[in-house]
Order: structure tokens, then C-alpha cells, then sequence
């Protein structure tokens, strides 16, 4: 369901009121009801806040036993009947709304939600072309109702619109590439947008939309010149960048294909996850070109500053560990925890690699203070008595690993580990006897 529909199921009471007052004066005074009609049609405002839409359609059928002509009555069933879901009844009120108060766009946009809601586009069409004077947005809408009925020409003519107009969006790159997916004659579309990118040489979507066409049927070559072809004419195009990359990869001009990678990860205008996809496609030719790992942390820090995610930095340090360079690894945790301090993932995997990295004293630290966040969790506790033993501190760890076995629910391998820990701290302190019970009861656990 497109953002217009939904708000006009959401449609506030106060834009309600001031409908209703426009039709006839219902209230003498907002704040004191002064008779049988109010006294209904505010409960039913009542009821619908608070989600018994049954209640609220009895109400407001007592208030038109009252007044029969008030066209807002109808208009708040429809509303109501719309979220019972009760399709076939809201258009019956909308309708009669309309009867009574004429088209005004609140009563469109109830219907147009009715005709959607029933598939019936052939109907939201004619609404929508009714709102439009009202608001522009809804040729979106249009659009894509021209793409459910299959009248591709008229939504590719009107996408053209909204493009030159506004520039372009996902959502229209979405309804064209349905479009093109769905249509057959892929030849009369490419040749239909090589004669748009001739006769208007500045509208960048047609290049993209020919890149996607051309890439669709397996012609990389012509999907490549066009894109080279769109940054000759339009030099300042970011989008284009995101095209020519990968065919610079695949063509081995390595330099060429990080300026555009560079170009792709500074870019305002593009979505993060498709700069996602191209650091990871970094990462891979990273992977097998090892002769550019320098550039790698250069690209991941651009990428880092221009979008502040630490999901960035978590790639990156999942690659290292990939890579068994656990000092790196490490390293970009612990900046994806800077900027994500409570997420846990991050947290485990921080600790984790610090105890396996040796650094103990930081792993103790830091499974203290994700305690003070994270209280249940019997992992920080396993941690922090593991930390404590290498330390030293082994009257802490048995604390800690004591308190911590409490928590671990249907985990024997967790359970083994704890064993084991708390047998060493007895062991270090000359608790012989407890030392040999934890350690009997680990060998019990033991994995296989």
C-alpha cells in the first residue's frame, strides 16, 4: 500500500472537525456538547482512538438518526467500516459522503483506499486522477496503478514526468524496472530509450534504465558504454559510477575502479545498502588482489564518515577474522563499538577477541561494564571469569563464574566451560577438593 492510502486510513479527527464545520456548523461550542448528536459523534471519535471501531459505527448510527444529511457521519463509518475491513460497507459511506458534501479529497482518498484494497484499479484511477489537482504526489500513485492494469505506455510517460520534474527516486526505478520485467518486447524499450537519451541527453534515469535493460539481457558490453556514455554527458553523475565499477572490475582497471568506488562510498544522492554492496564487492576483489590492502582501510573510513554506521566497521572486522588477522579484527570491533556501545554481538565478539588475543585486563573491563547492561547474559560472566583467572584474580572469578552458571539455561557445552573455569580458580587457590568436583563434573559435560 503506497504512503497516501495509508493516510488517509489515519486521517486525524481534527482535520475531521474542520470538514465537518465547512459542511454545516454541527457545534456551538468544540468544548461543551450541547446535544444528542455530539454526545454521539464524539463518542464515536472516542471509540475509534481507541480502537473499537464497532462501537464507534453503533455511535455514529445513533448520531444519524439524528442528523440523516451530515455528510461527516458518513465519512467517519467509512472510515470505520475501512478498518474492520469491511470494504463493500465504507464504500457505500464514502459514496454517500460525497452525495452530501461533494469531492472533497478527504472523501476521495477513502474511496481510492476502498478501490485498492478491492483491486479494483480500473475505479482508483479515476479517483486518483481526481486528486491530483489536490495534490500532485498521487501521480505516483497513478503510476503505479497504470502498472497493475498493465497500461504500461501511460506509466513509463508518467515516471518520464515525475523524473524530469523532480529527479529520481527508488520507488520509480522500482516501477520501471516491474515494467521492463514484465513486458515482453525488451527491443521496442531499448530502442525506446536510446531515442529518449538522443532527443534528452541530461535526463540521467534514461541512462540508468538502459544500463538495466541492456545488464537484464547479458549485453555487458553495451551496458558499459552506456554507462561511459552517460558520464561523458552528464560528468558530475554519481549514479553512473555505480554502474561503471563493477565493469572496471571485471575488466581489470583496478585504478579506475576504485576512483569510482570512492566516488560511490562520498555520494549523497545514493542508498546506503547499495554503498553496503559495493564495499563488500571491495572486499572480495581485496580478497583476491592482495596487492591493494592498502587502500582497504582508506576505503572503509571514507565510507564510515560519510554514513556514521558501525555496521562498517563490523564488516570490515569479520573480513580480518575471515582472514585469522585477529589483531585487525579486533581493532574494528572495538570502533563498531564505539559508535553501537549496546549491542551485544558487538560486545561478545569484542570480548571474545580480546581473551583470545590475550588481553586480558581489557577483556575483564569490558565484561564489567556490559554487565552493568546486560545482567543475565552468562556469557559476560564466563568471560569475566576467564579474564580473572588469567589475571589472576581467581577469588573474583569464582564470584563471577559462580553467579553466572545460574543463568545459563539448556547450554551443557556453556555449562562445561564454567565447570572448567571455576576447577582452575579452586585449583590456583589449593581448594583441592572443590577443585577435583568441578573437575569431575566438566569431564561429565565434556564434548564429544
Amino acid at each position: 500500500m503506497t504512503l497516501k492510502v495509508c493516510l488517509s486510513v489515519i486521517f486525524m479527527c481534527t482535520s475531521l472537525l474542520v470538514f465537518s464545520q465547512e459542511e454545516e456548523e454541527i457545534t456551538d461550542d468544540l468544548g461543551n456538547v450541547t446535544d444528542d448528536f455530539q454526545q454521539h459523534f464524539f463518542e464515536a471519535l472516542k471509540q475509534k482512538a481507541i480502537e473499537n471501531y464497532d462501537r464507534a459505527i453503533t455511535a455514529l448510527e445513533r448520531a444519524a438518526l439524528e442528523k440523516p444529511e451530515e455528510a461527516a457521519v458518513d465519512y467517519e463509518l467509512g472510515k470505520n467500516y475501512m478498518l474492520l475491513e469491511k470494504y463493500d460497507a465504507a464504500e457505500v459511506h464514502f459514496k454517500n459522503a460525497v452525495k452530501k458534501a461533494g469531492k472533497k479529497p478527504e472523501i476521495l482518498a477513502g474511496l481510492y483506499d476502498v478501490y485498492y484494497h478491492l483491486q479494483d484499479y480500473a475505479a482508483a484511477i479515476e479517483i486518483v486522477r481526481q486528486l491530483i489537482p489536490h495534490d500532485a504526489d498521487y501521480k505516483e500513485d497513478l503510476a503505479n496503478l497504470y502498472v497493475r492494469t498493465e497500461n504500461y505506455s501511460e506509466a513509463l510517460k508518467l515516471l518520464d514526468e515525475l523524473d524530469n520534474t523532480f529527479g529520481s527516486n527508488d520507488y520509480r526505478s522500482q516501477l520501471r524496472q516491474m515494467i521492463y520485467a514484465e513486458s515482453d518486447d525488451t527491443n521496442a524499450q531499448i530502442e525506446d530509450l536510446k531515442t529518449r537519451i538522443n532527443r534528452s541527453p541530461k535526463v540521467e534515469q534514461n541512462y540508468l534504465n538502459l544500463i538495466y535493460l541492456y545488464s537484464q539481457e547479458n549485453q555487458k558490453d553495451k551496458a558499459f558504454e552506456t554507462a561511459e556514455q552517460l558520464l561523458k554527458n552528464i560528468p558530475q553523475s554519481e549514479l553512473a559510477h555505480l554502474a561503471l565499477y563493477k565493469f572496471y572490475l571485471e575488466d581489470n582497471r583496478h585504478d579506475k575502479a576504485l576512483e569510482s568506488m570512492k566516488v560511490v562510498l562520498k555520494a549523497m544522492q545514493i542508498e546506503e545498502e547499495h554503498k553496503f554492496k559495493v564495499l563488500n564487492d571491495f572486499l572480495l576483489f581485496v580478497n583476491t588482489h592482495p596487492e591493494f590492502d592498502s587502500e582497504l582501510e582508506a576505503m572503509v573510513e571514507l565510507f564510515a564518515k560519510e554514513e556514521d554506521n558501525p555496521k562498517v566497521f563490523e564488516q570490515l572486522a569479520n573480513y580480518y577474522l575471515e582472514k585469522e588477522l585477529l589483531a585487525e579484527a579486533l581493532r574494528y570491533f572495538k570502533m563498531a563499538l564505539g559508535q553501537d556501545p549496546t549491542n551485544f554481538q558487538l560486545l561478545k565478539n569484542t570480548i571474545l577477541l580480546q581473551i583470545e588475543t590475550e588481553a586480558y585486563e581489557s577483556a575483564r573491563q569490558l565484561s564489567e561494564q556490559s554487565l552493568e547492561l546486560f545482567p543475565t547474559q552468562p556469557l559476560l560472566y564466563l568471560t569475566l571469569g576467564v579474564a580473572n583467572n588469567h589475571l589472576e584474580n581467581h577469588k573474583k572469578a569464582i564470584d563471577a563464574l559462580e553467579m553466572g552458571i545460574d543463568f545459563v539455561i539448556d547450554d551443557p557445552a556453556m555449562v562445561y566451560d564454567f565447570y572448567q573455569q571455576l576447577s582452575q580458580a579452586h585449583n590456583a587457590l589449593d581448594n583441592t577438593e572443590k577443585a577435583t568436583s568441578y573437575g569431575n563434573k566438566a569431564n561429565a559435560l565434556k564434548p564429544e
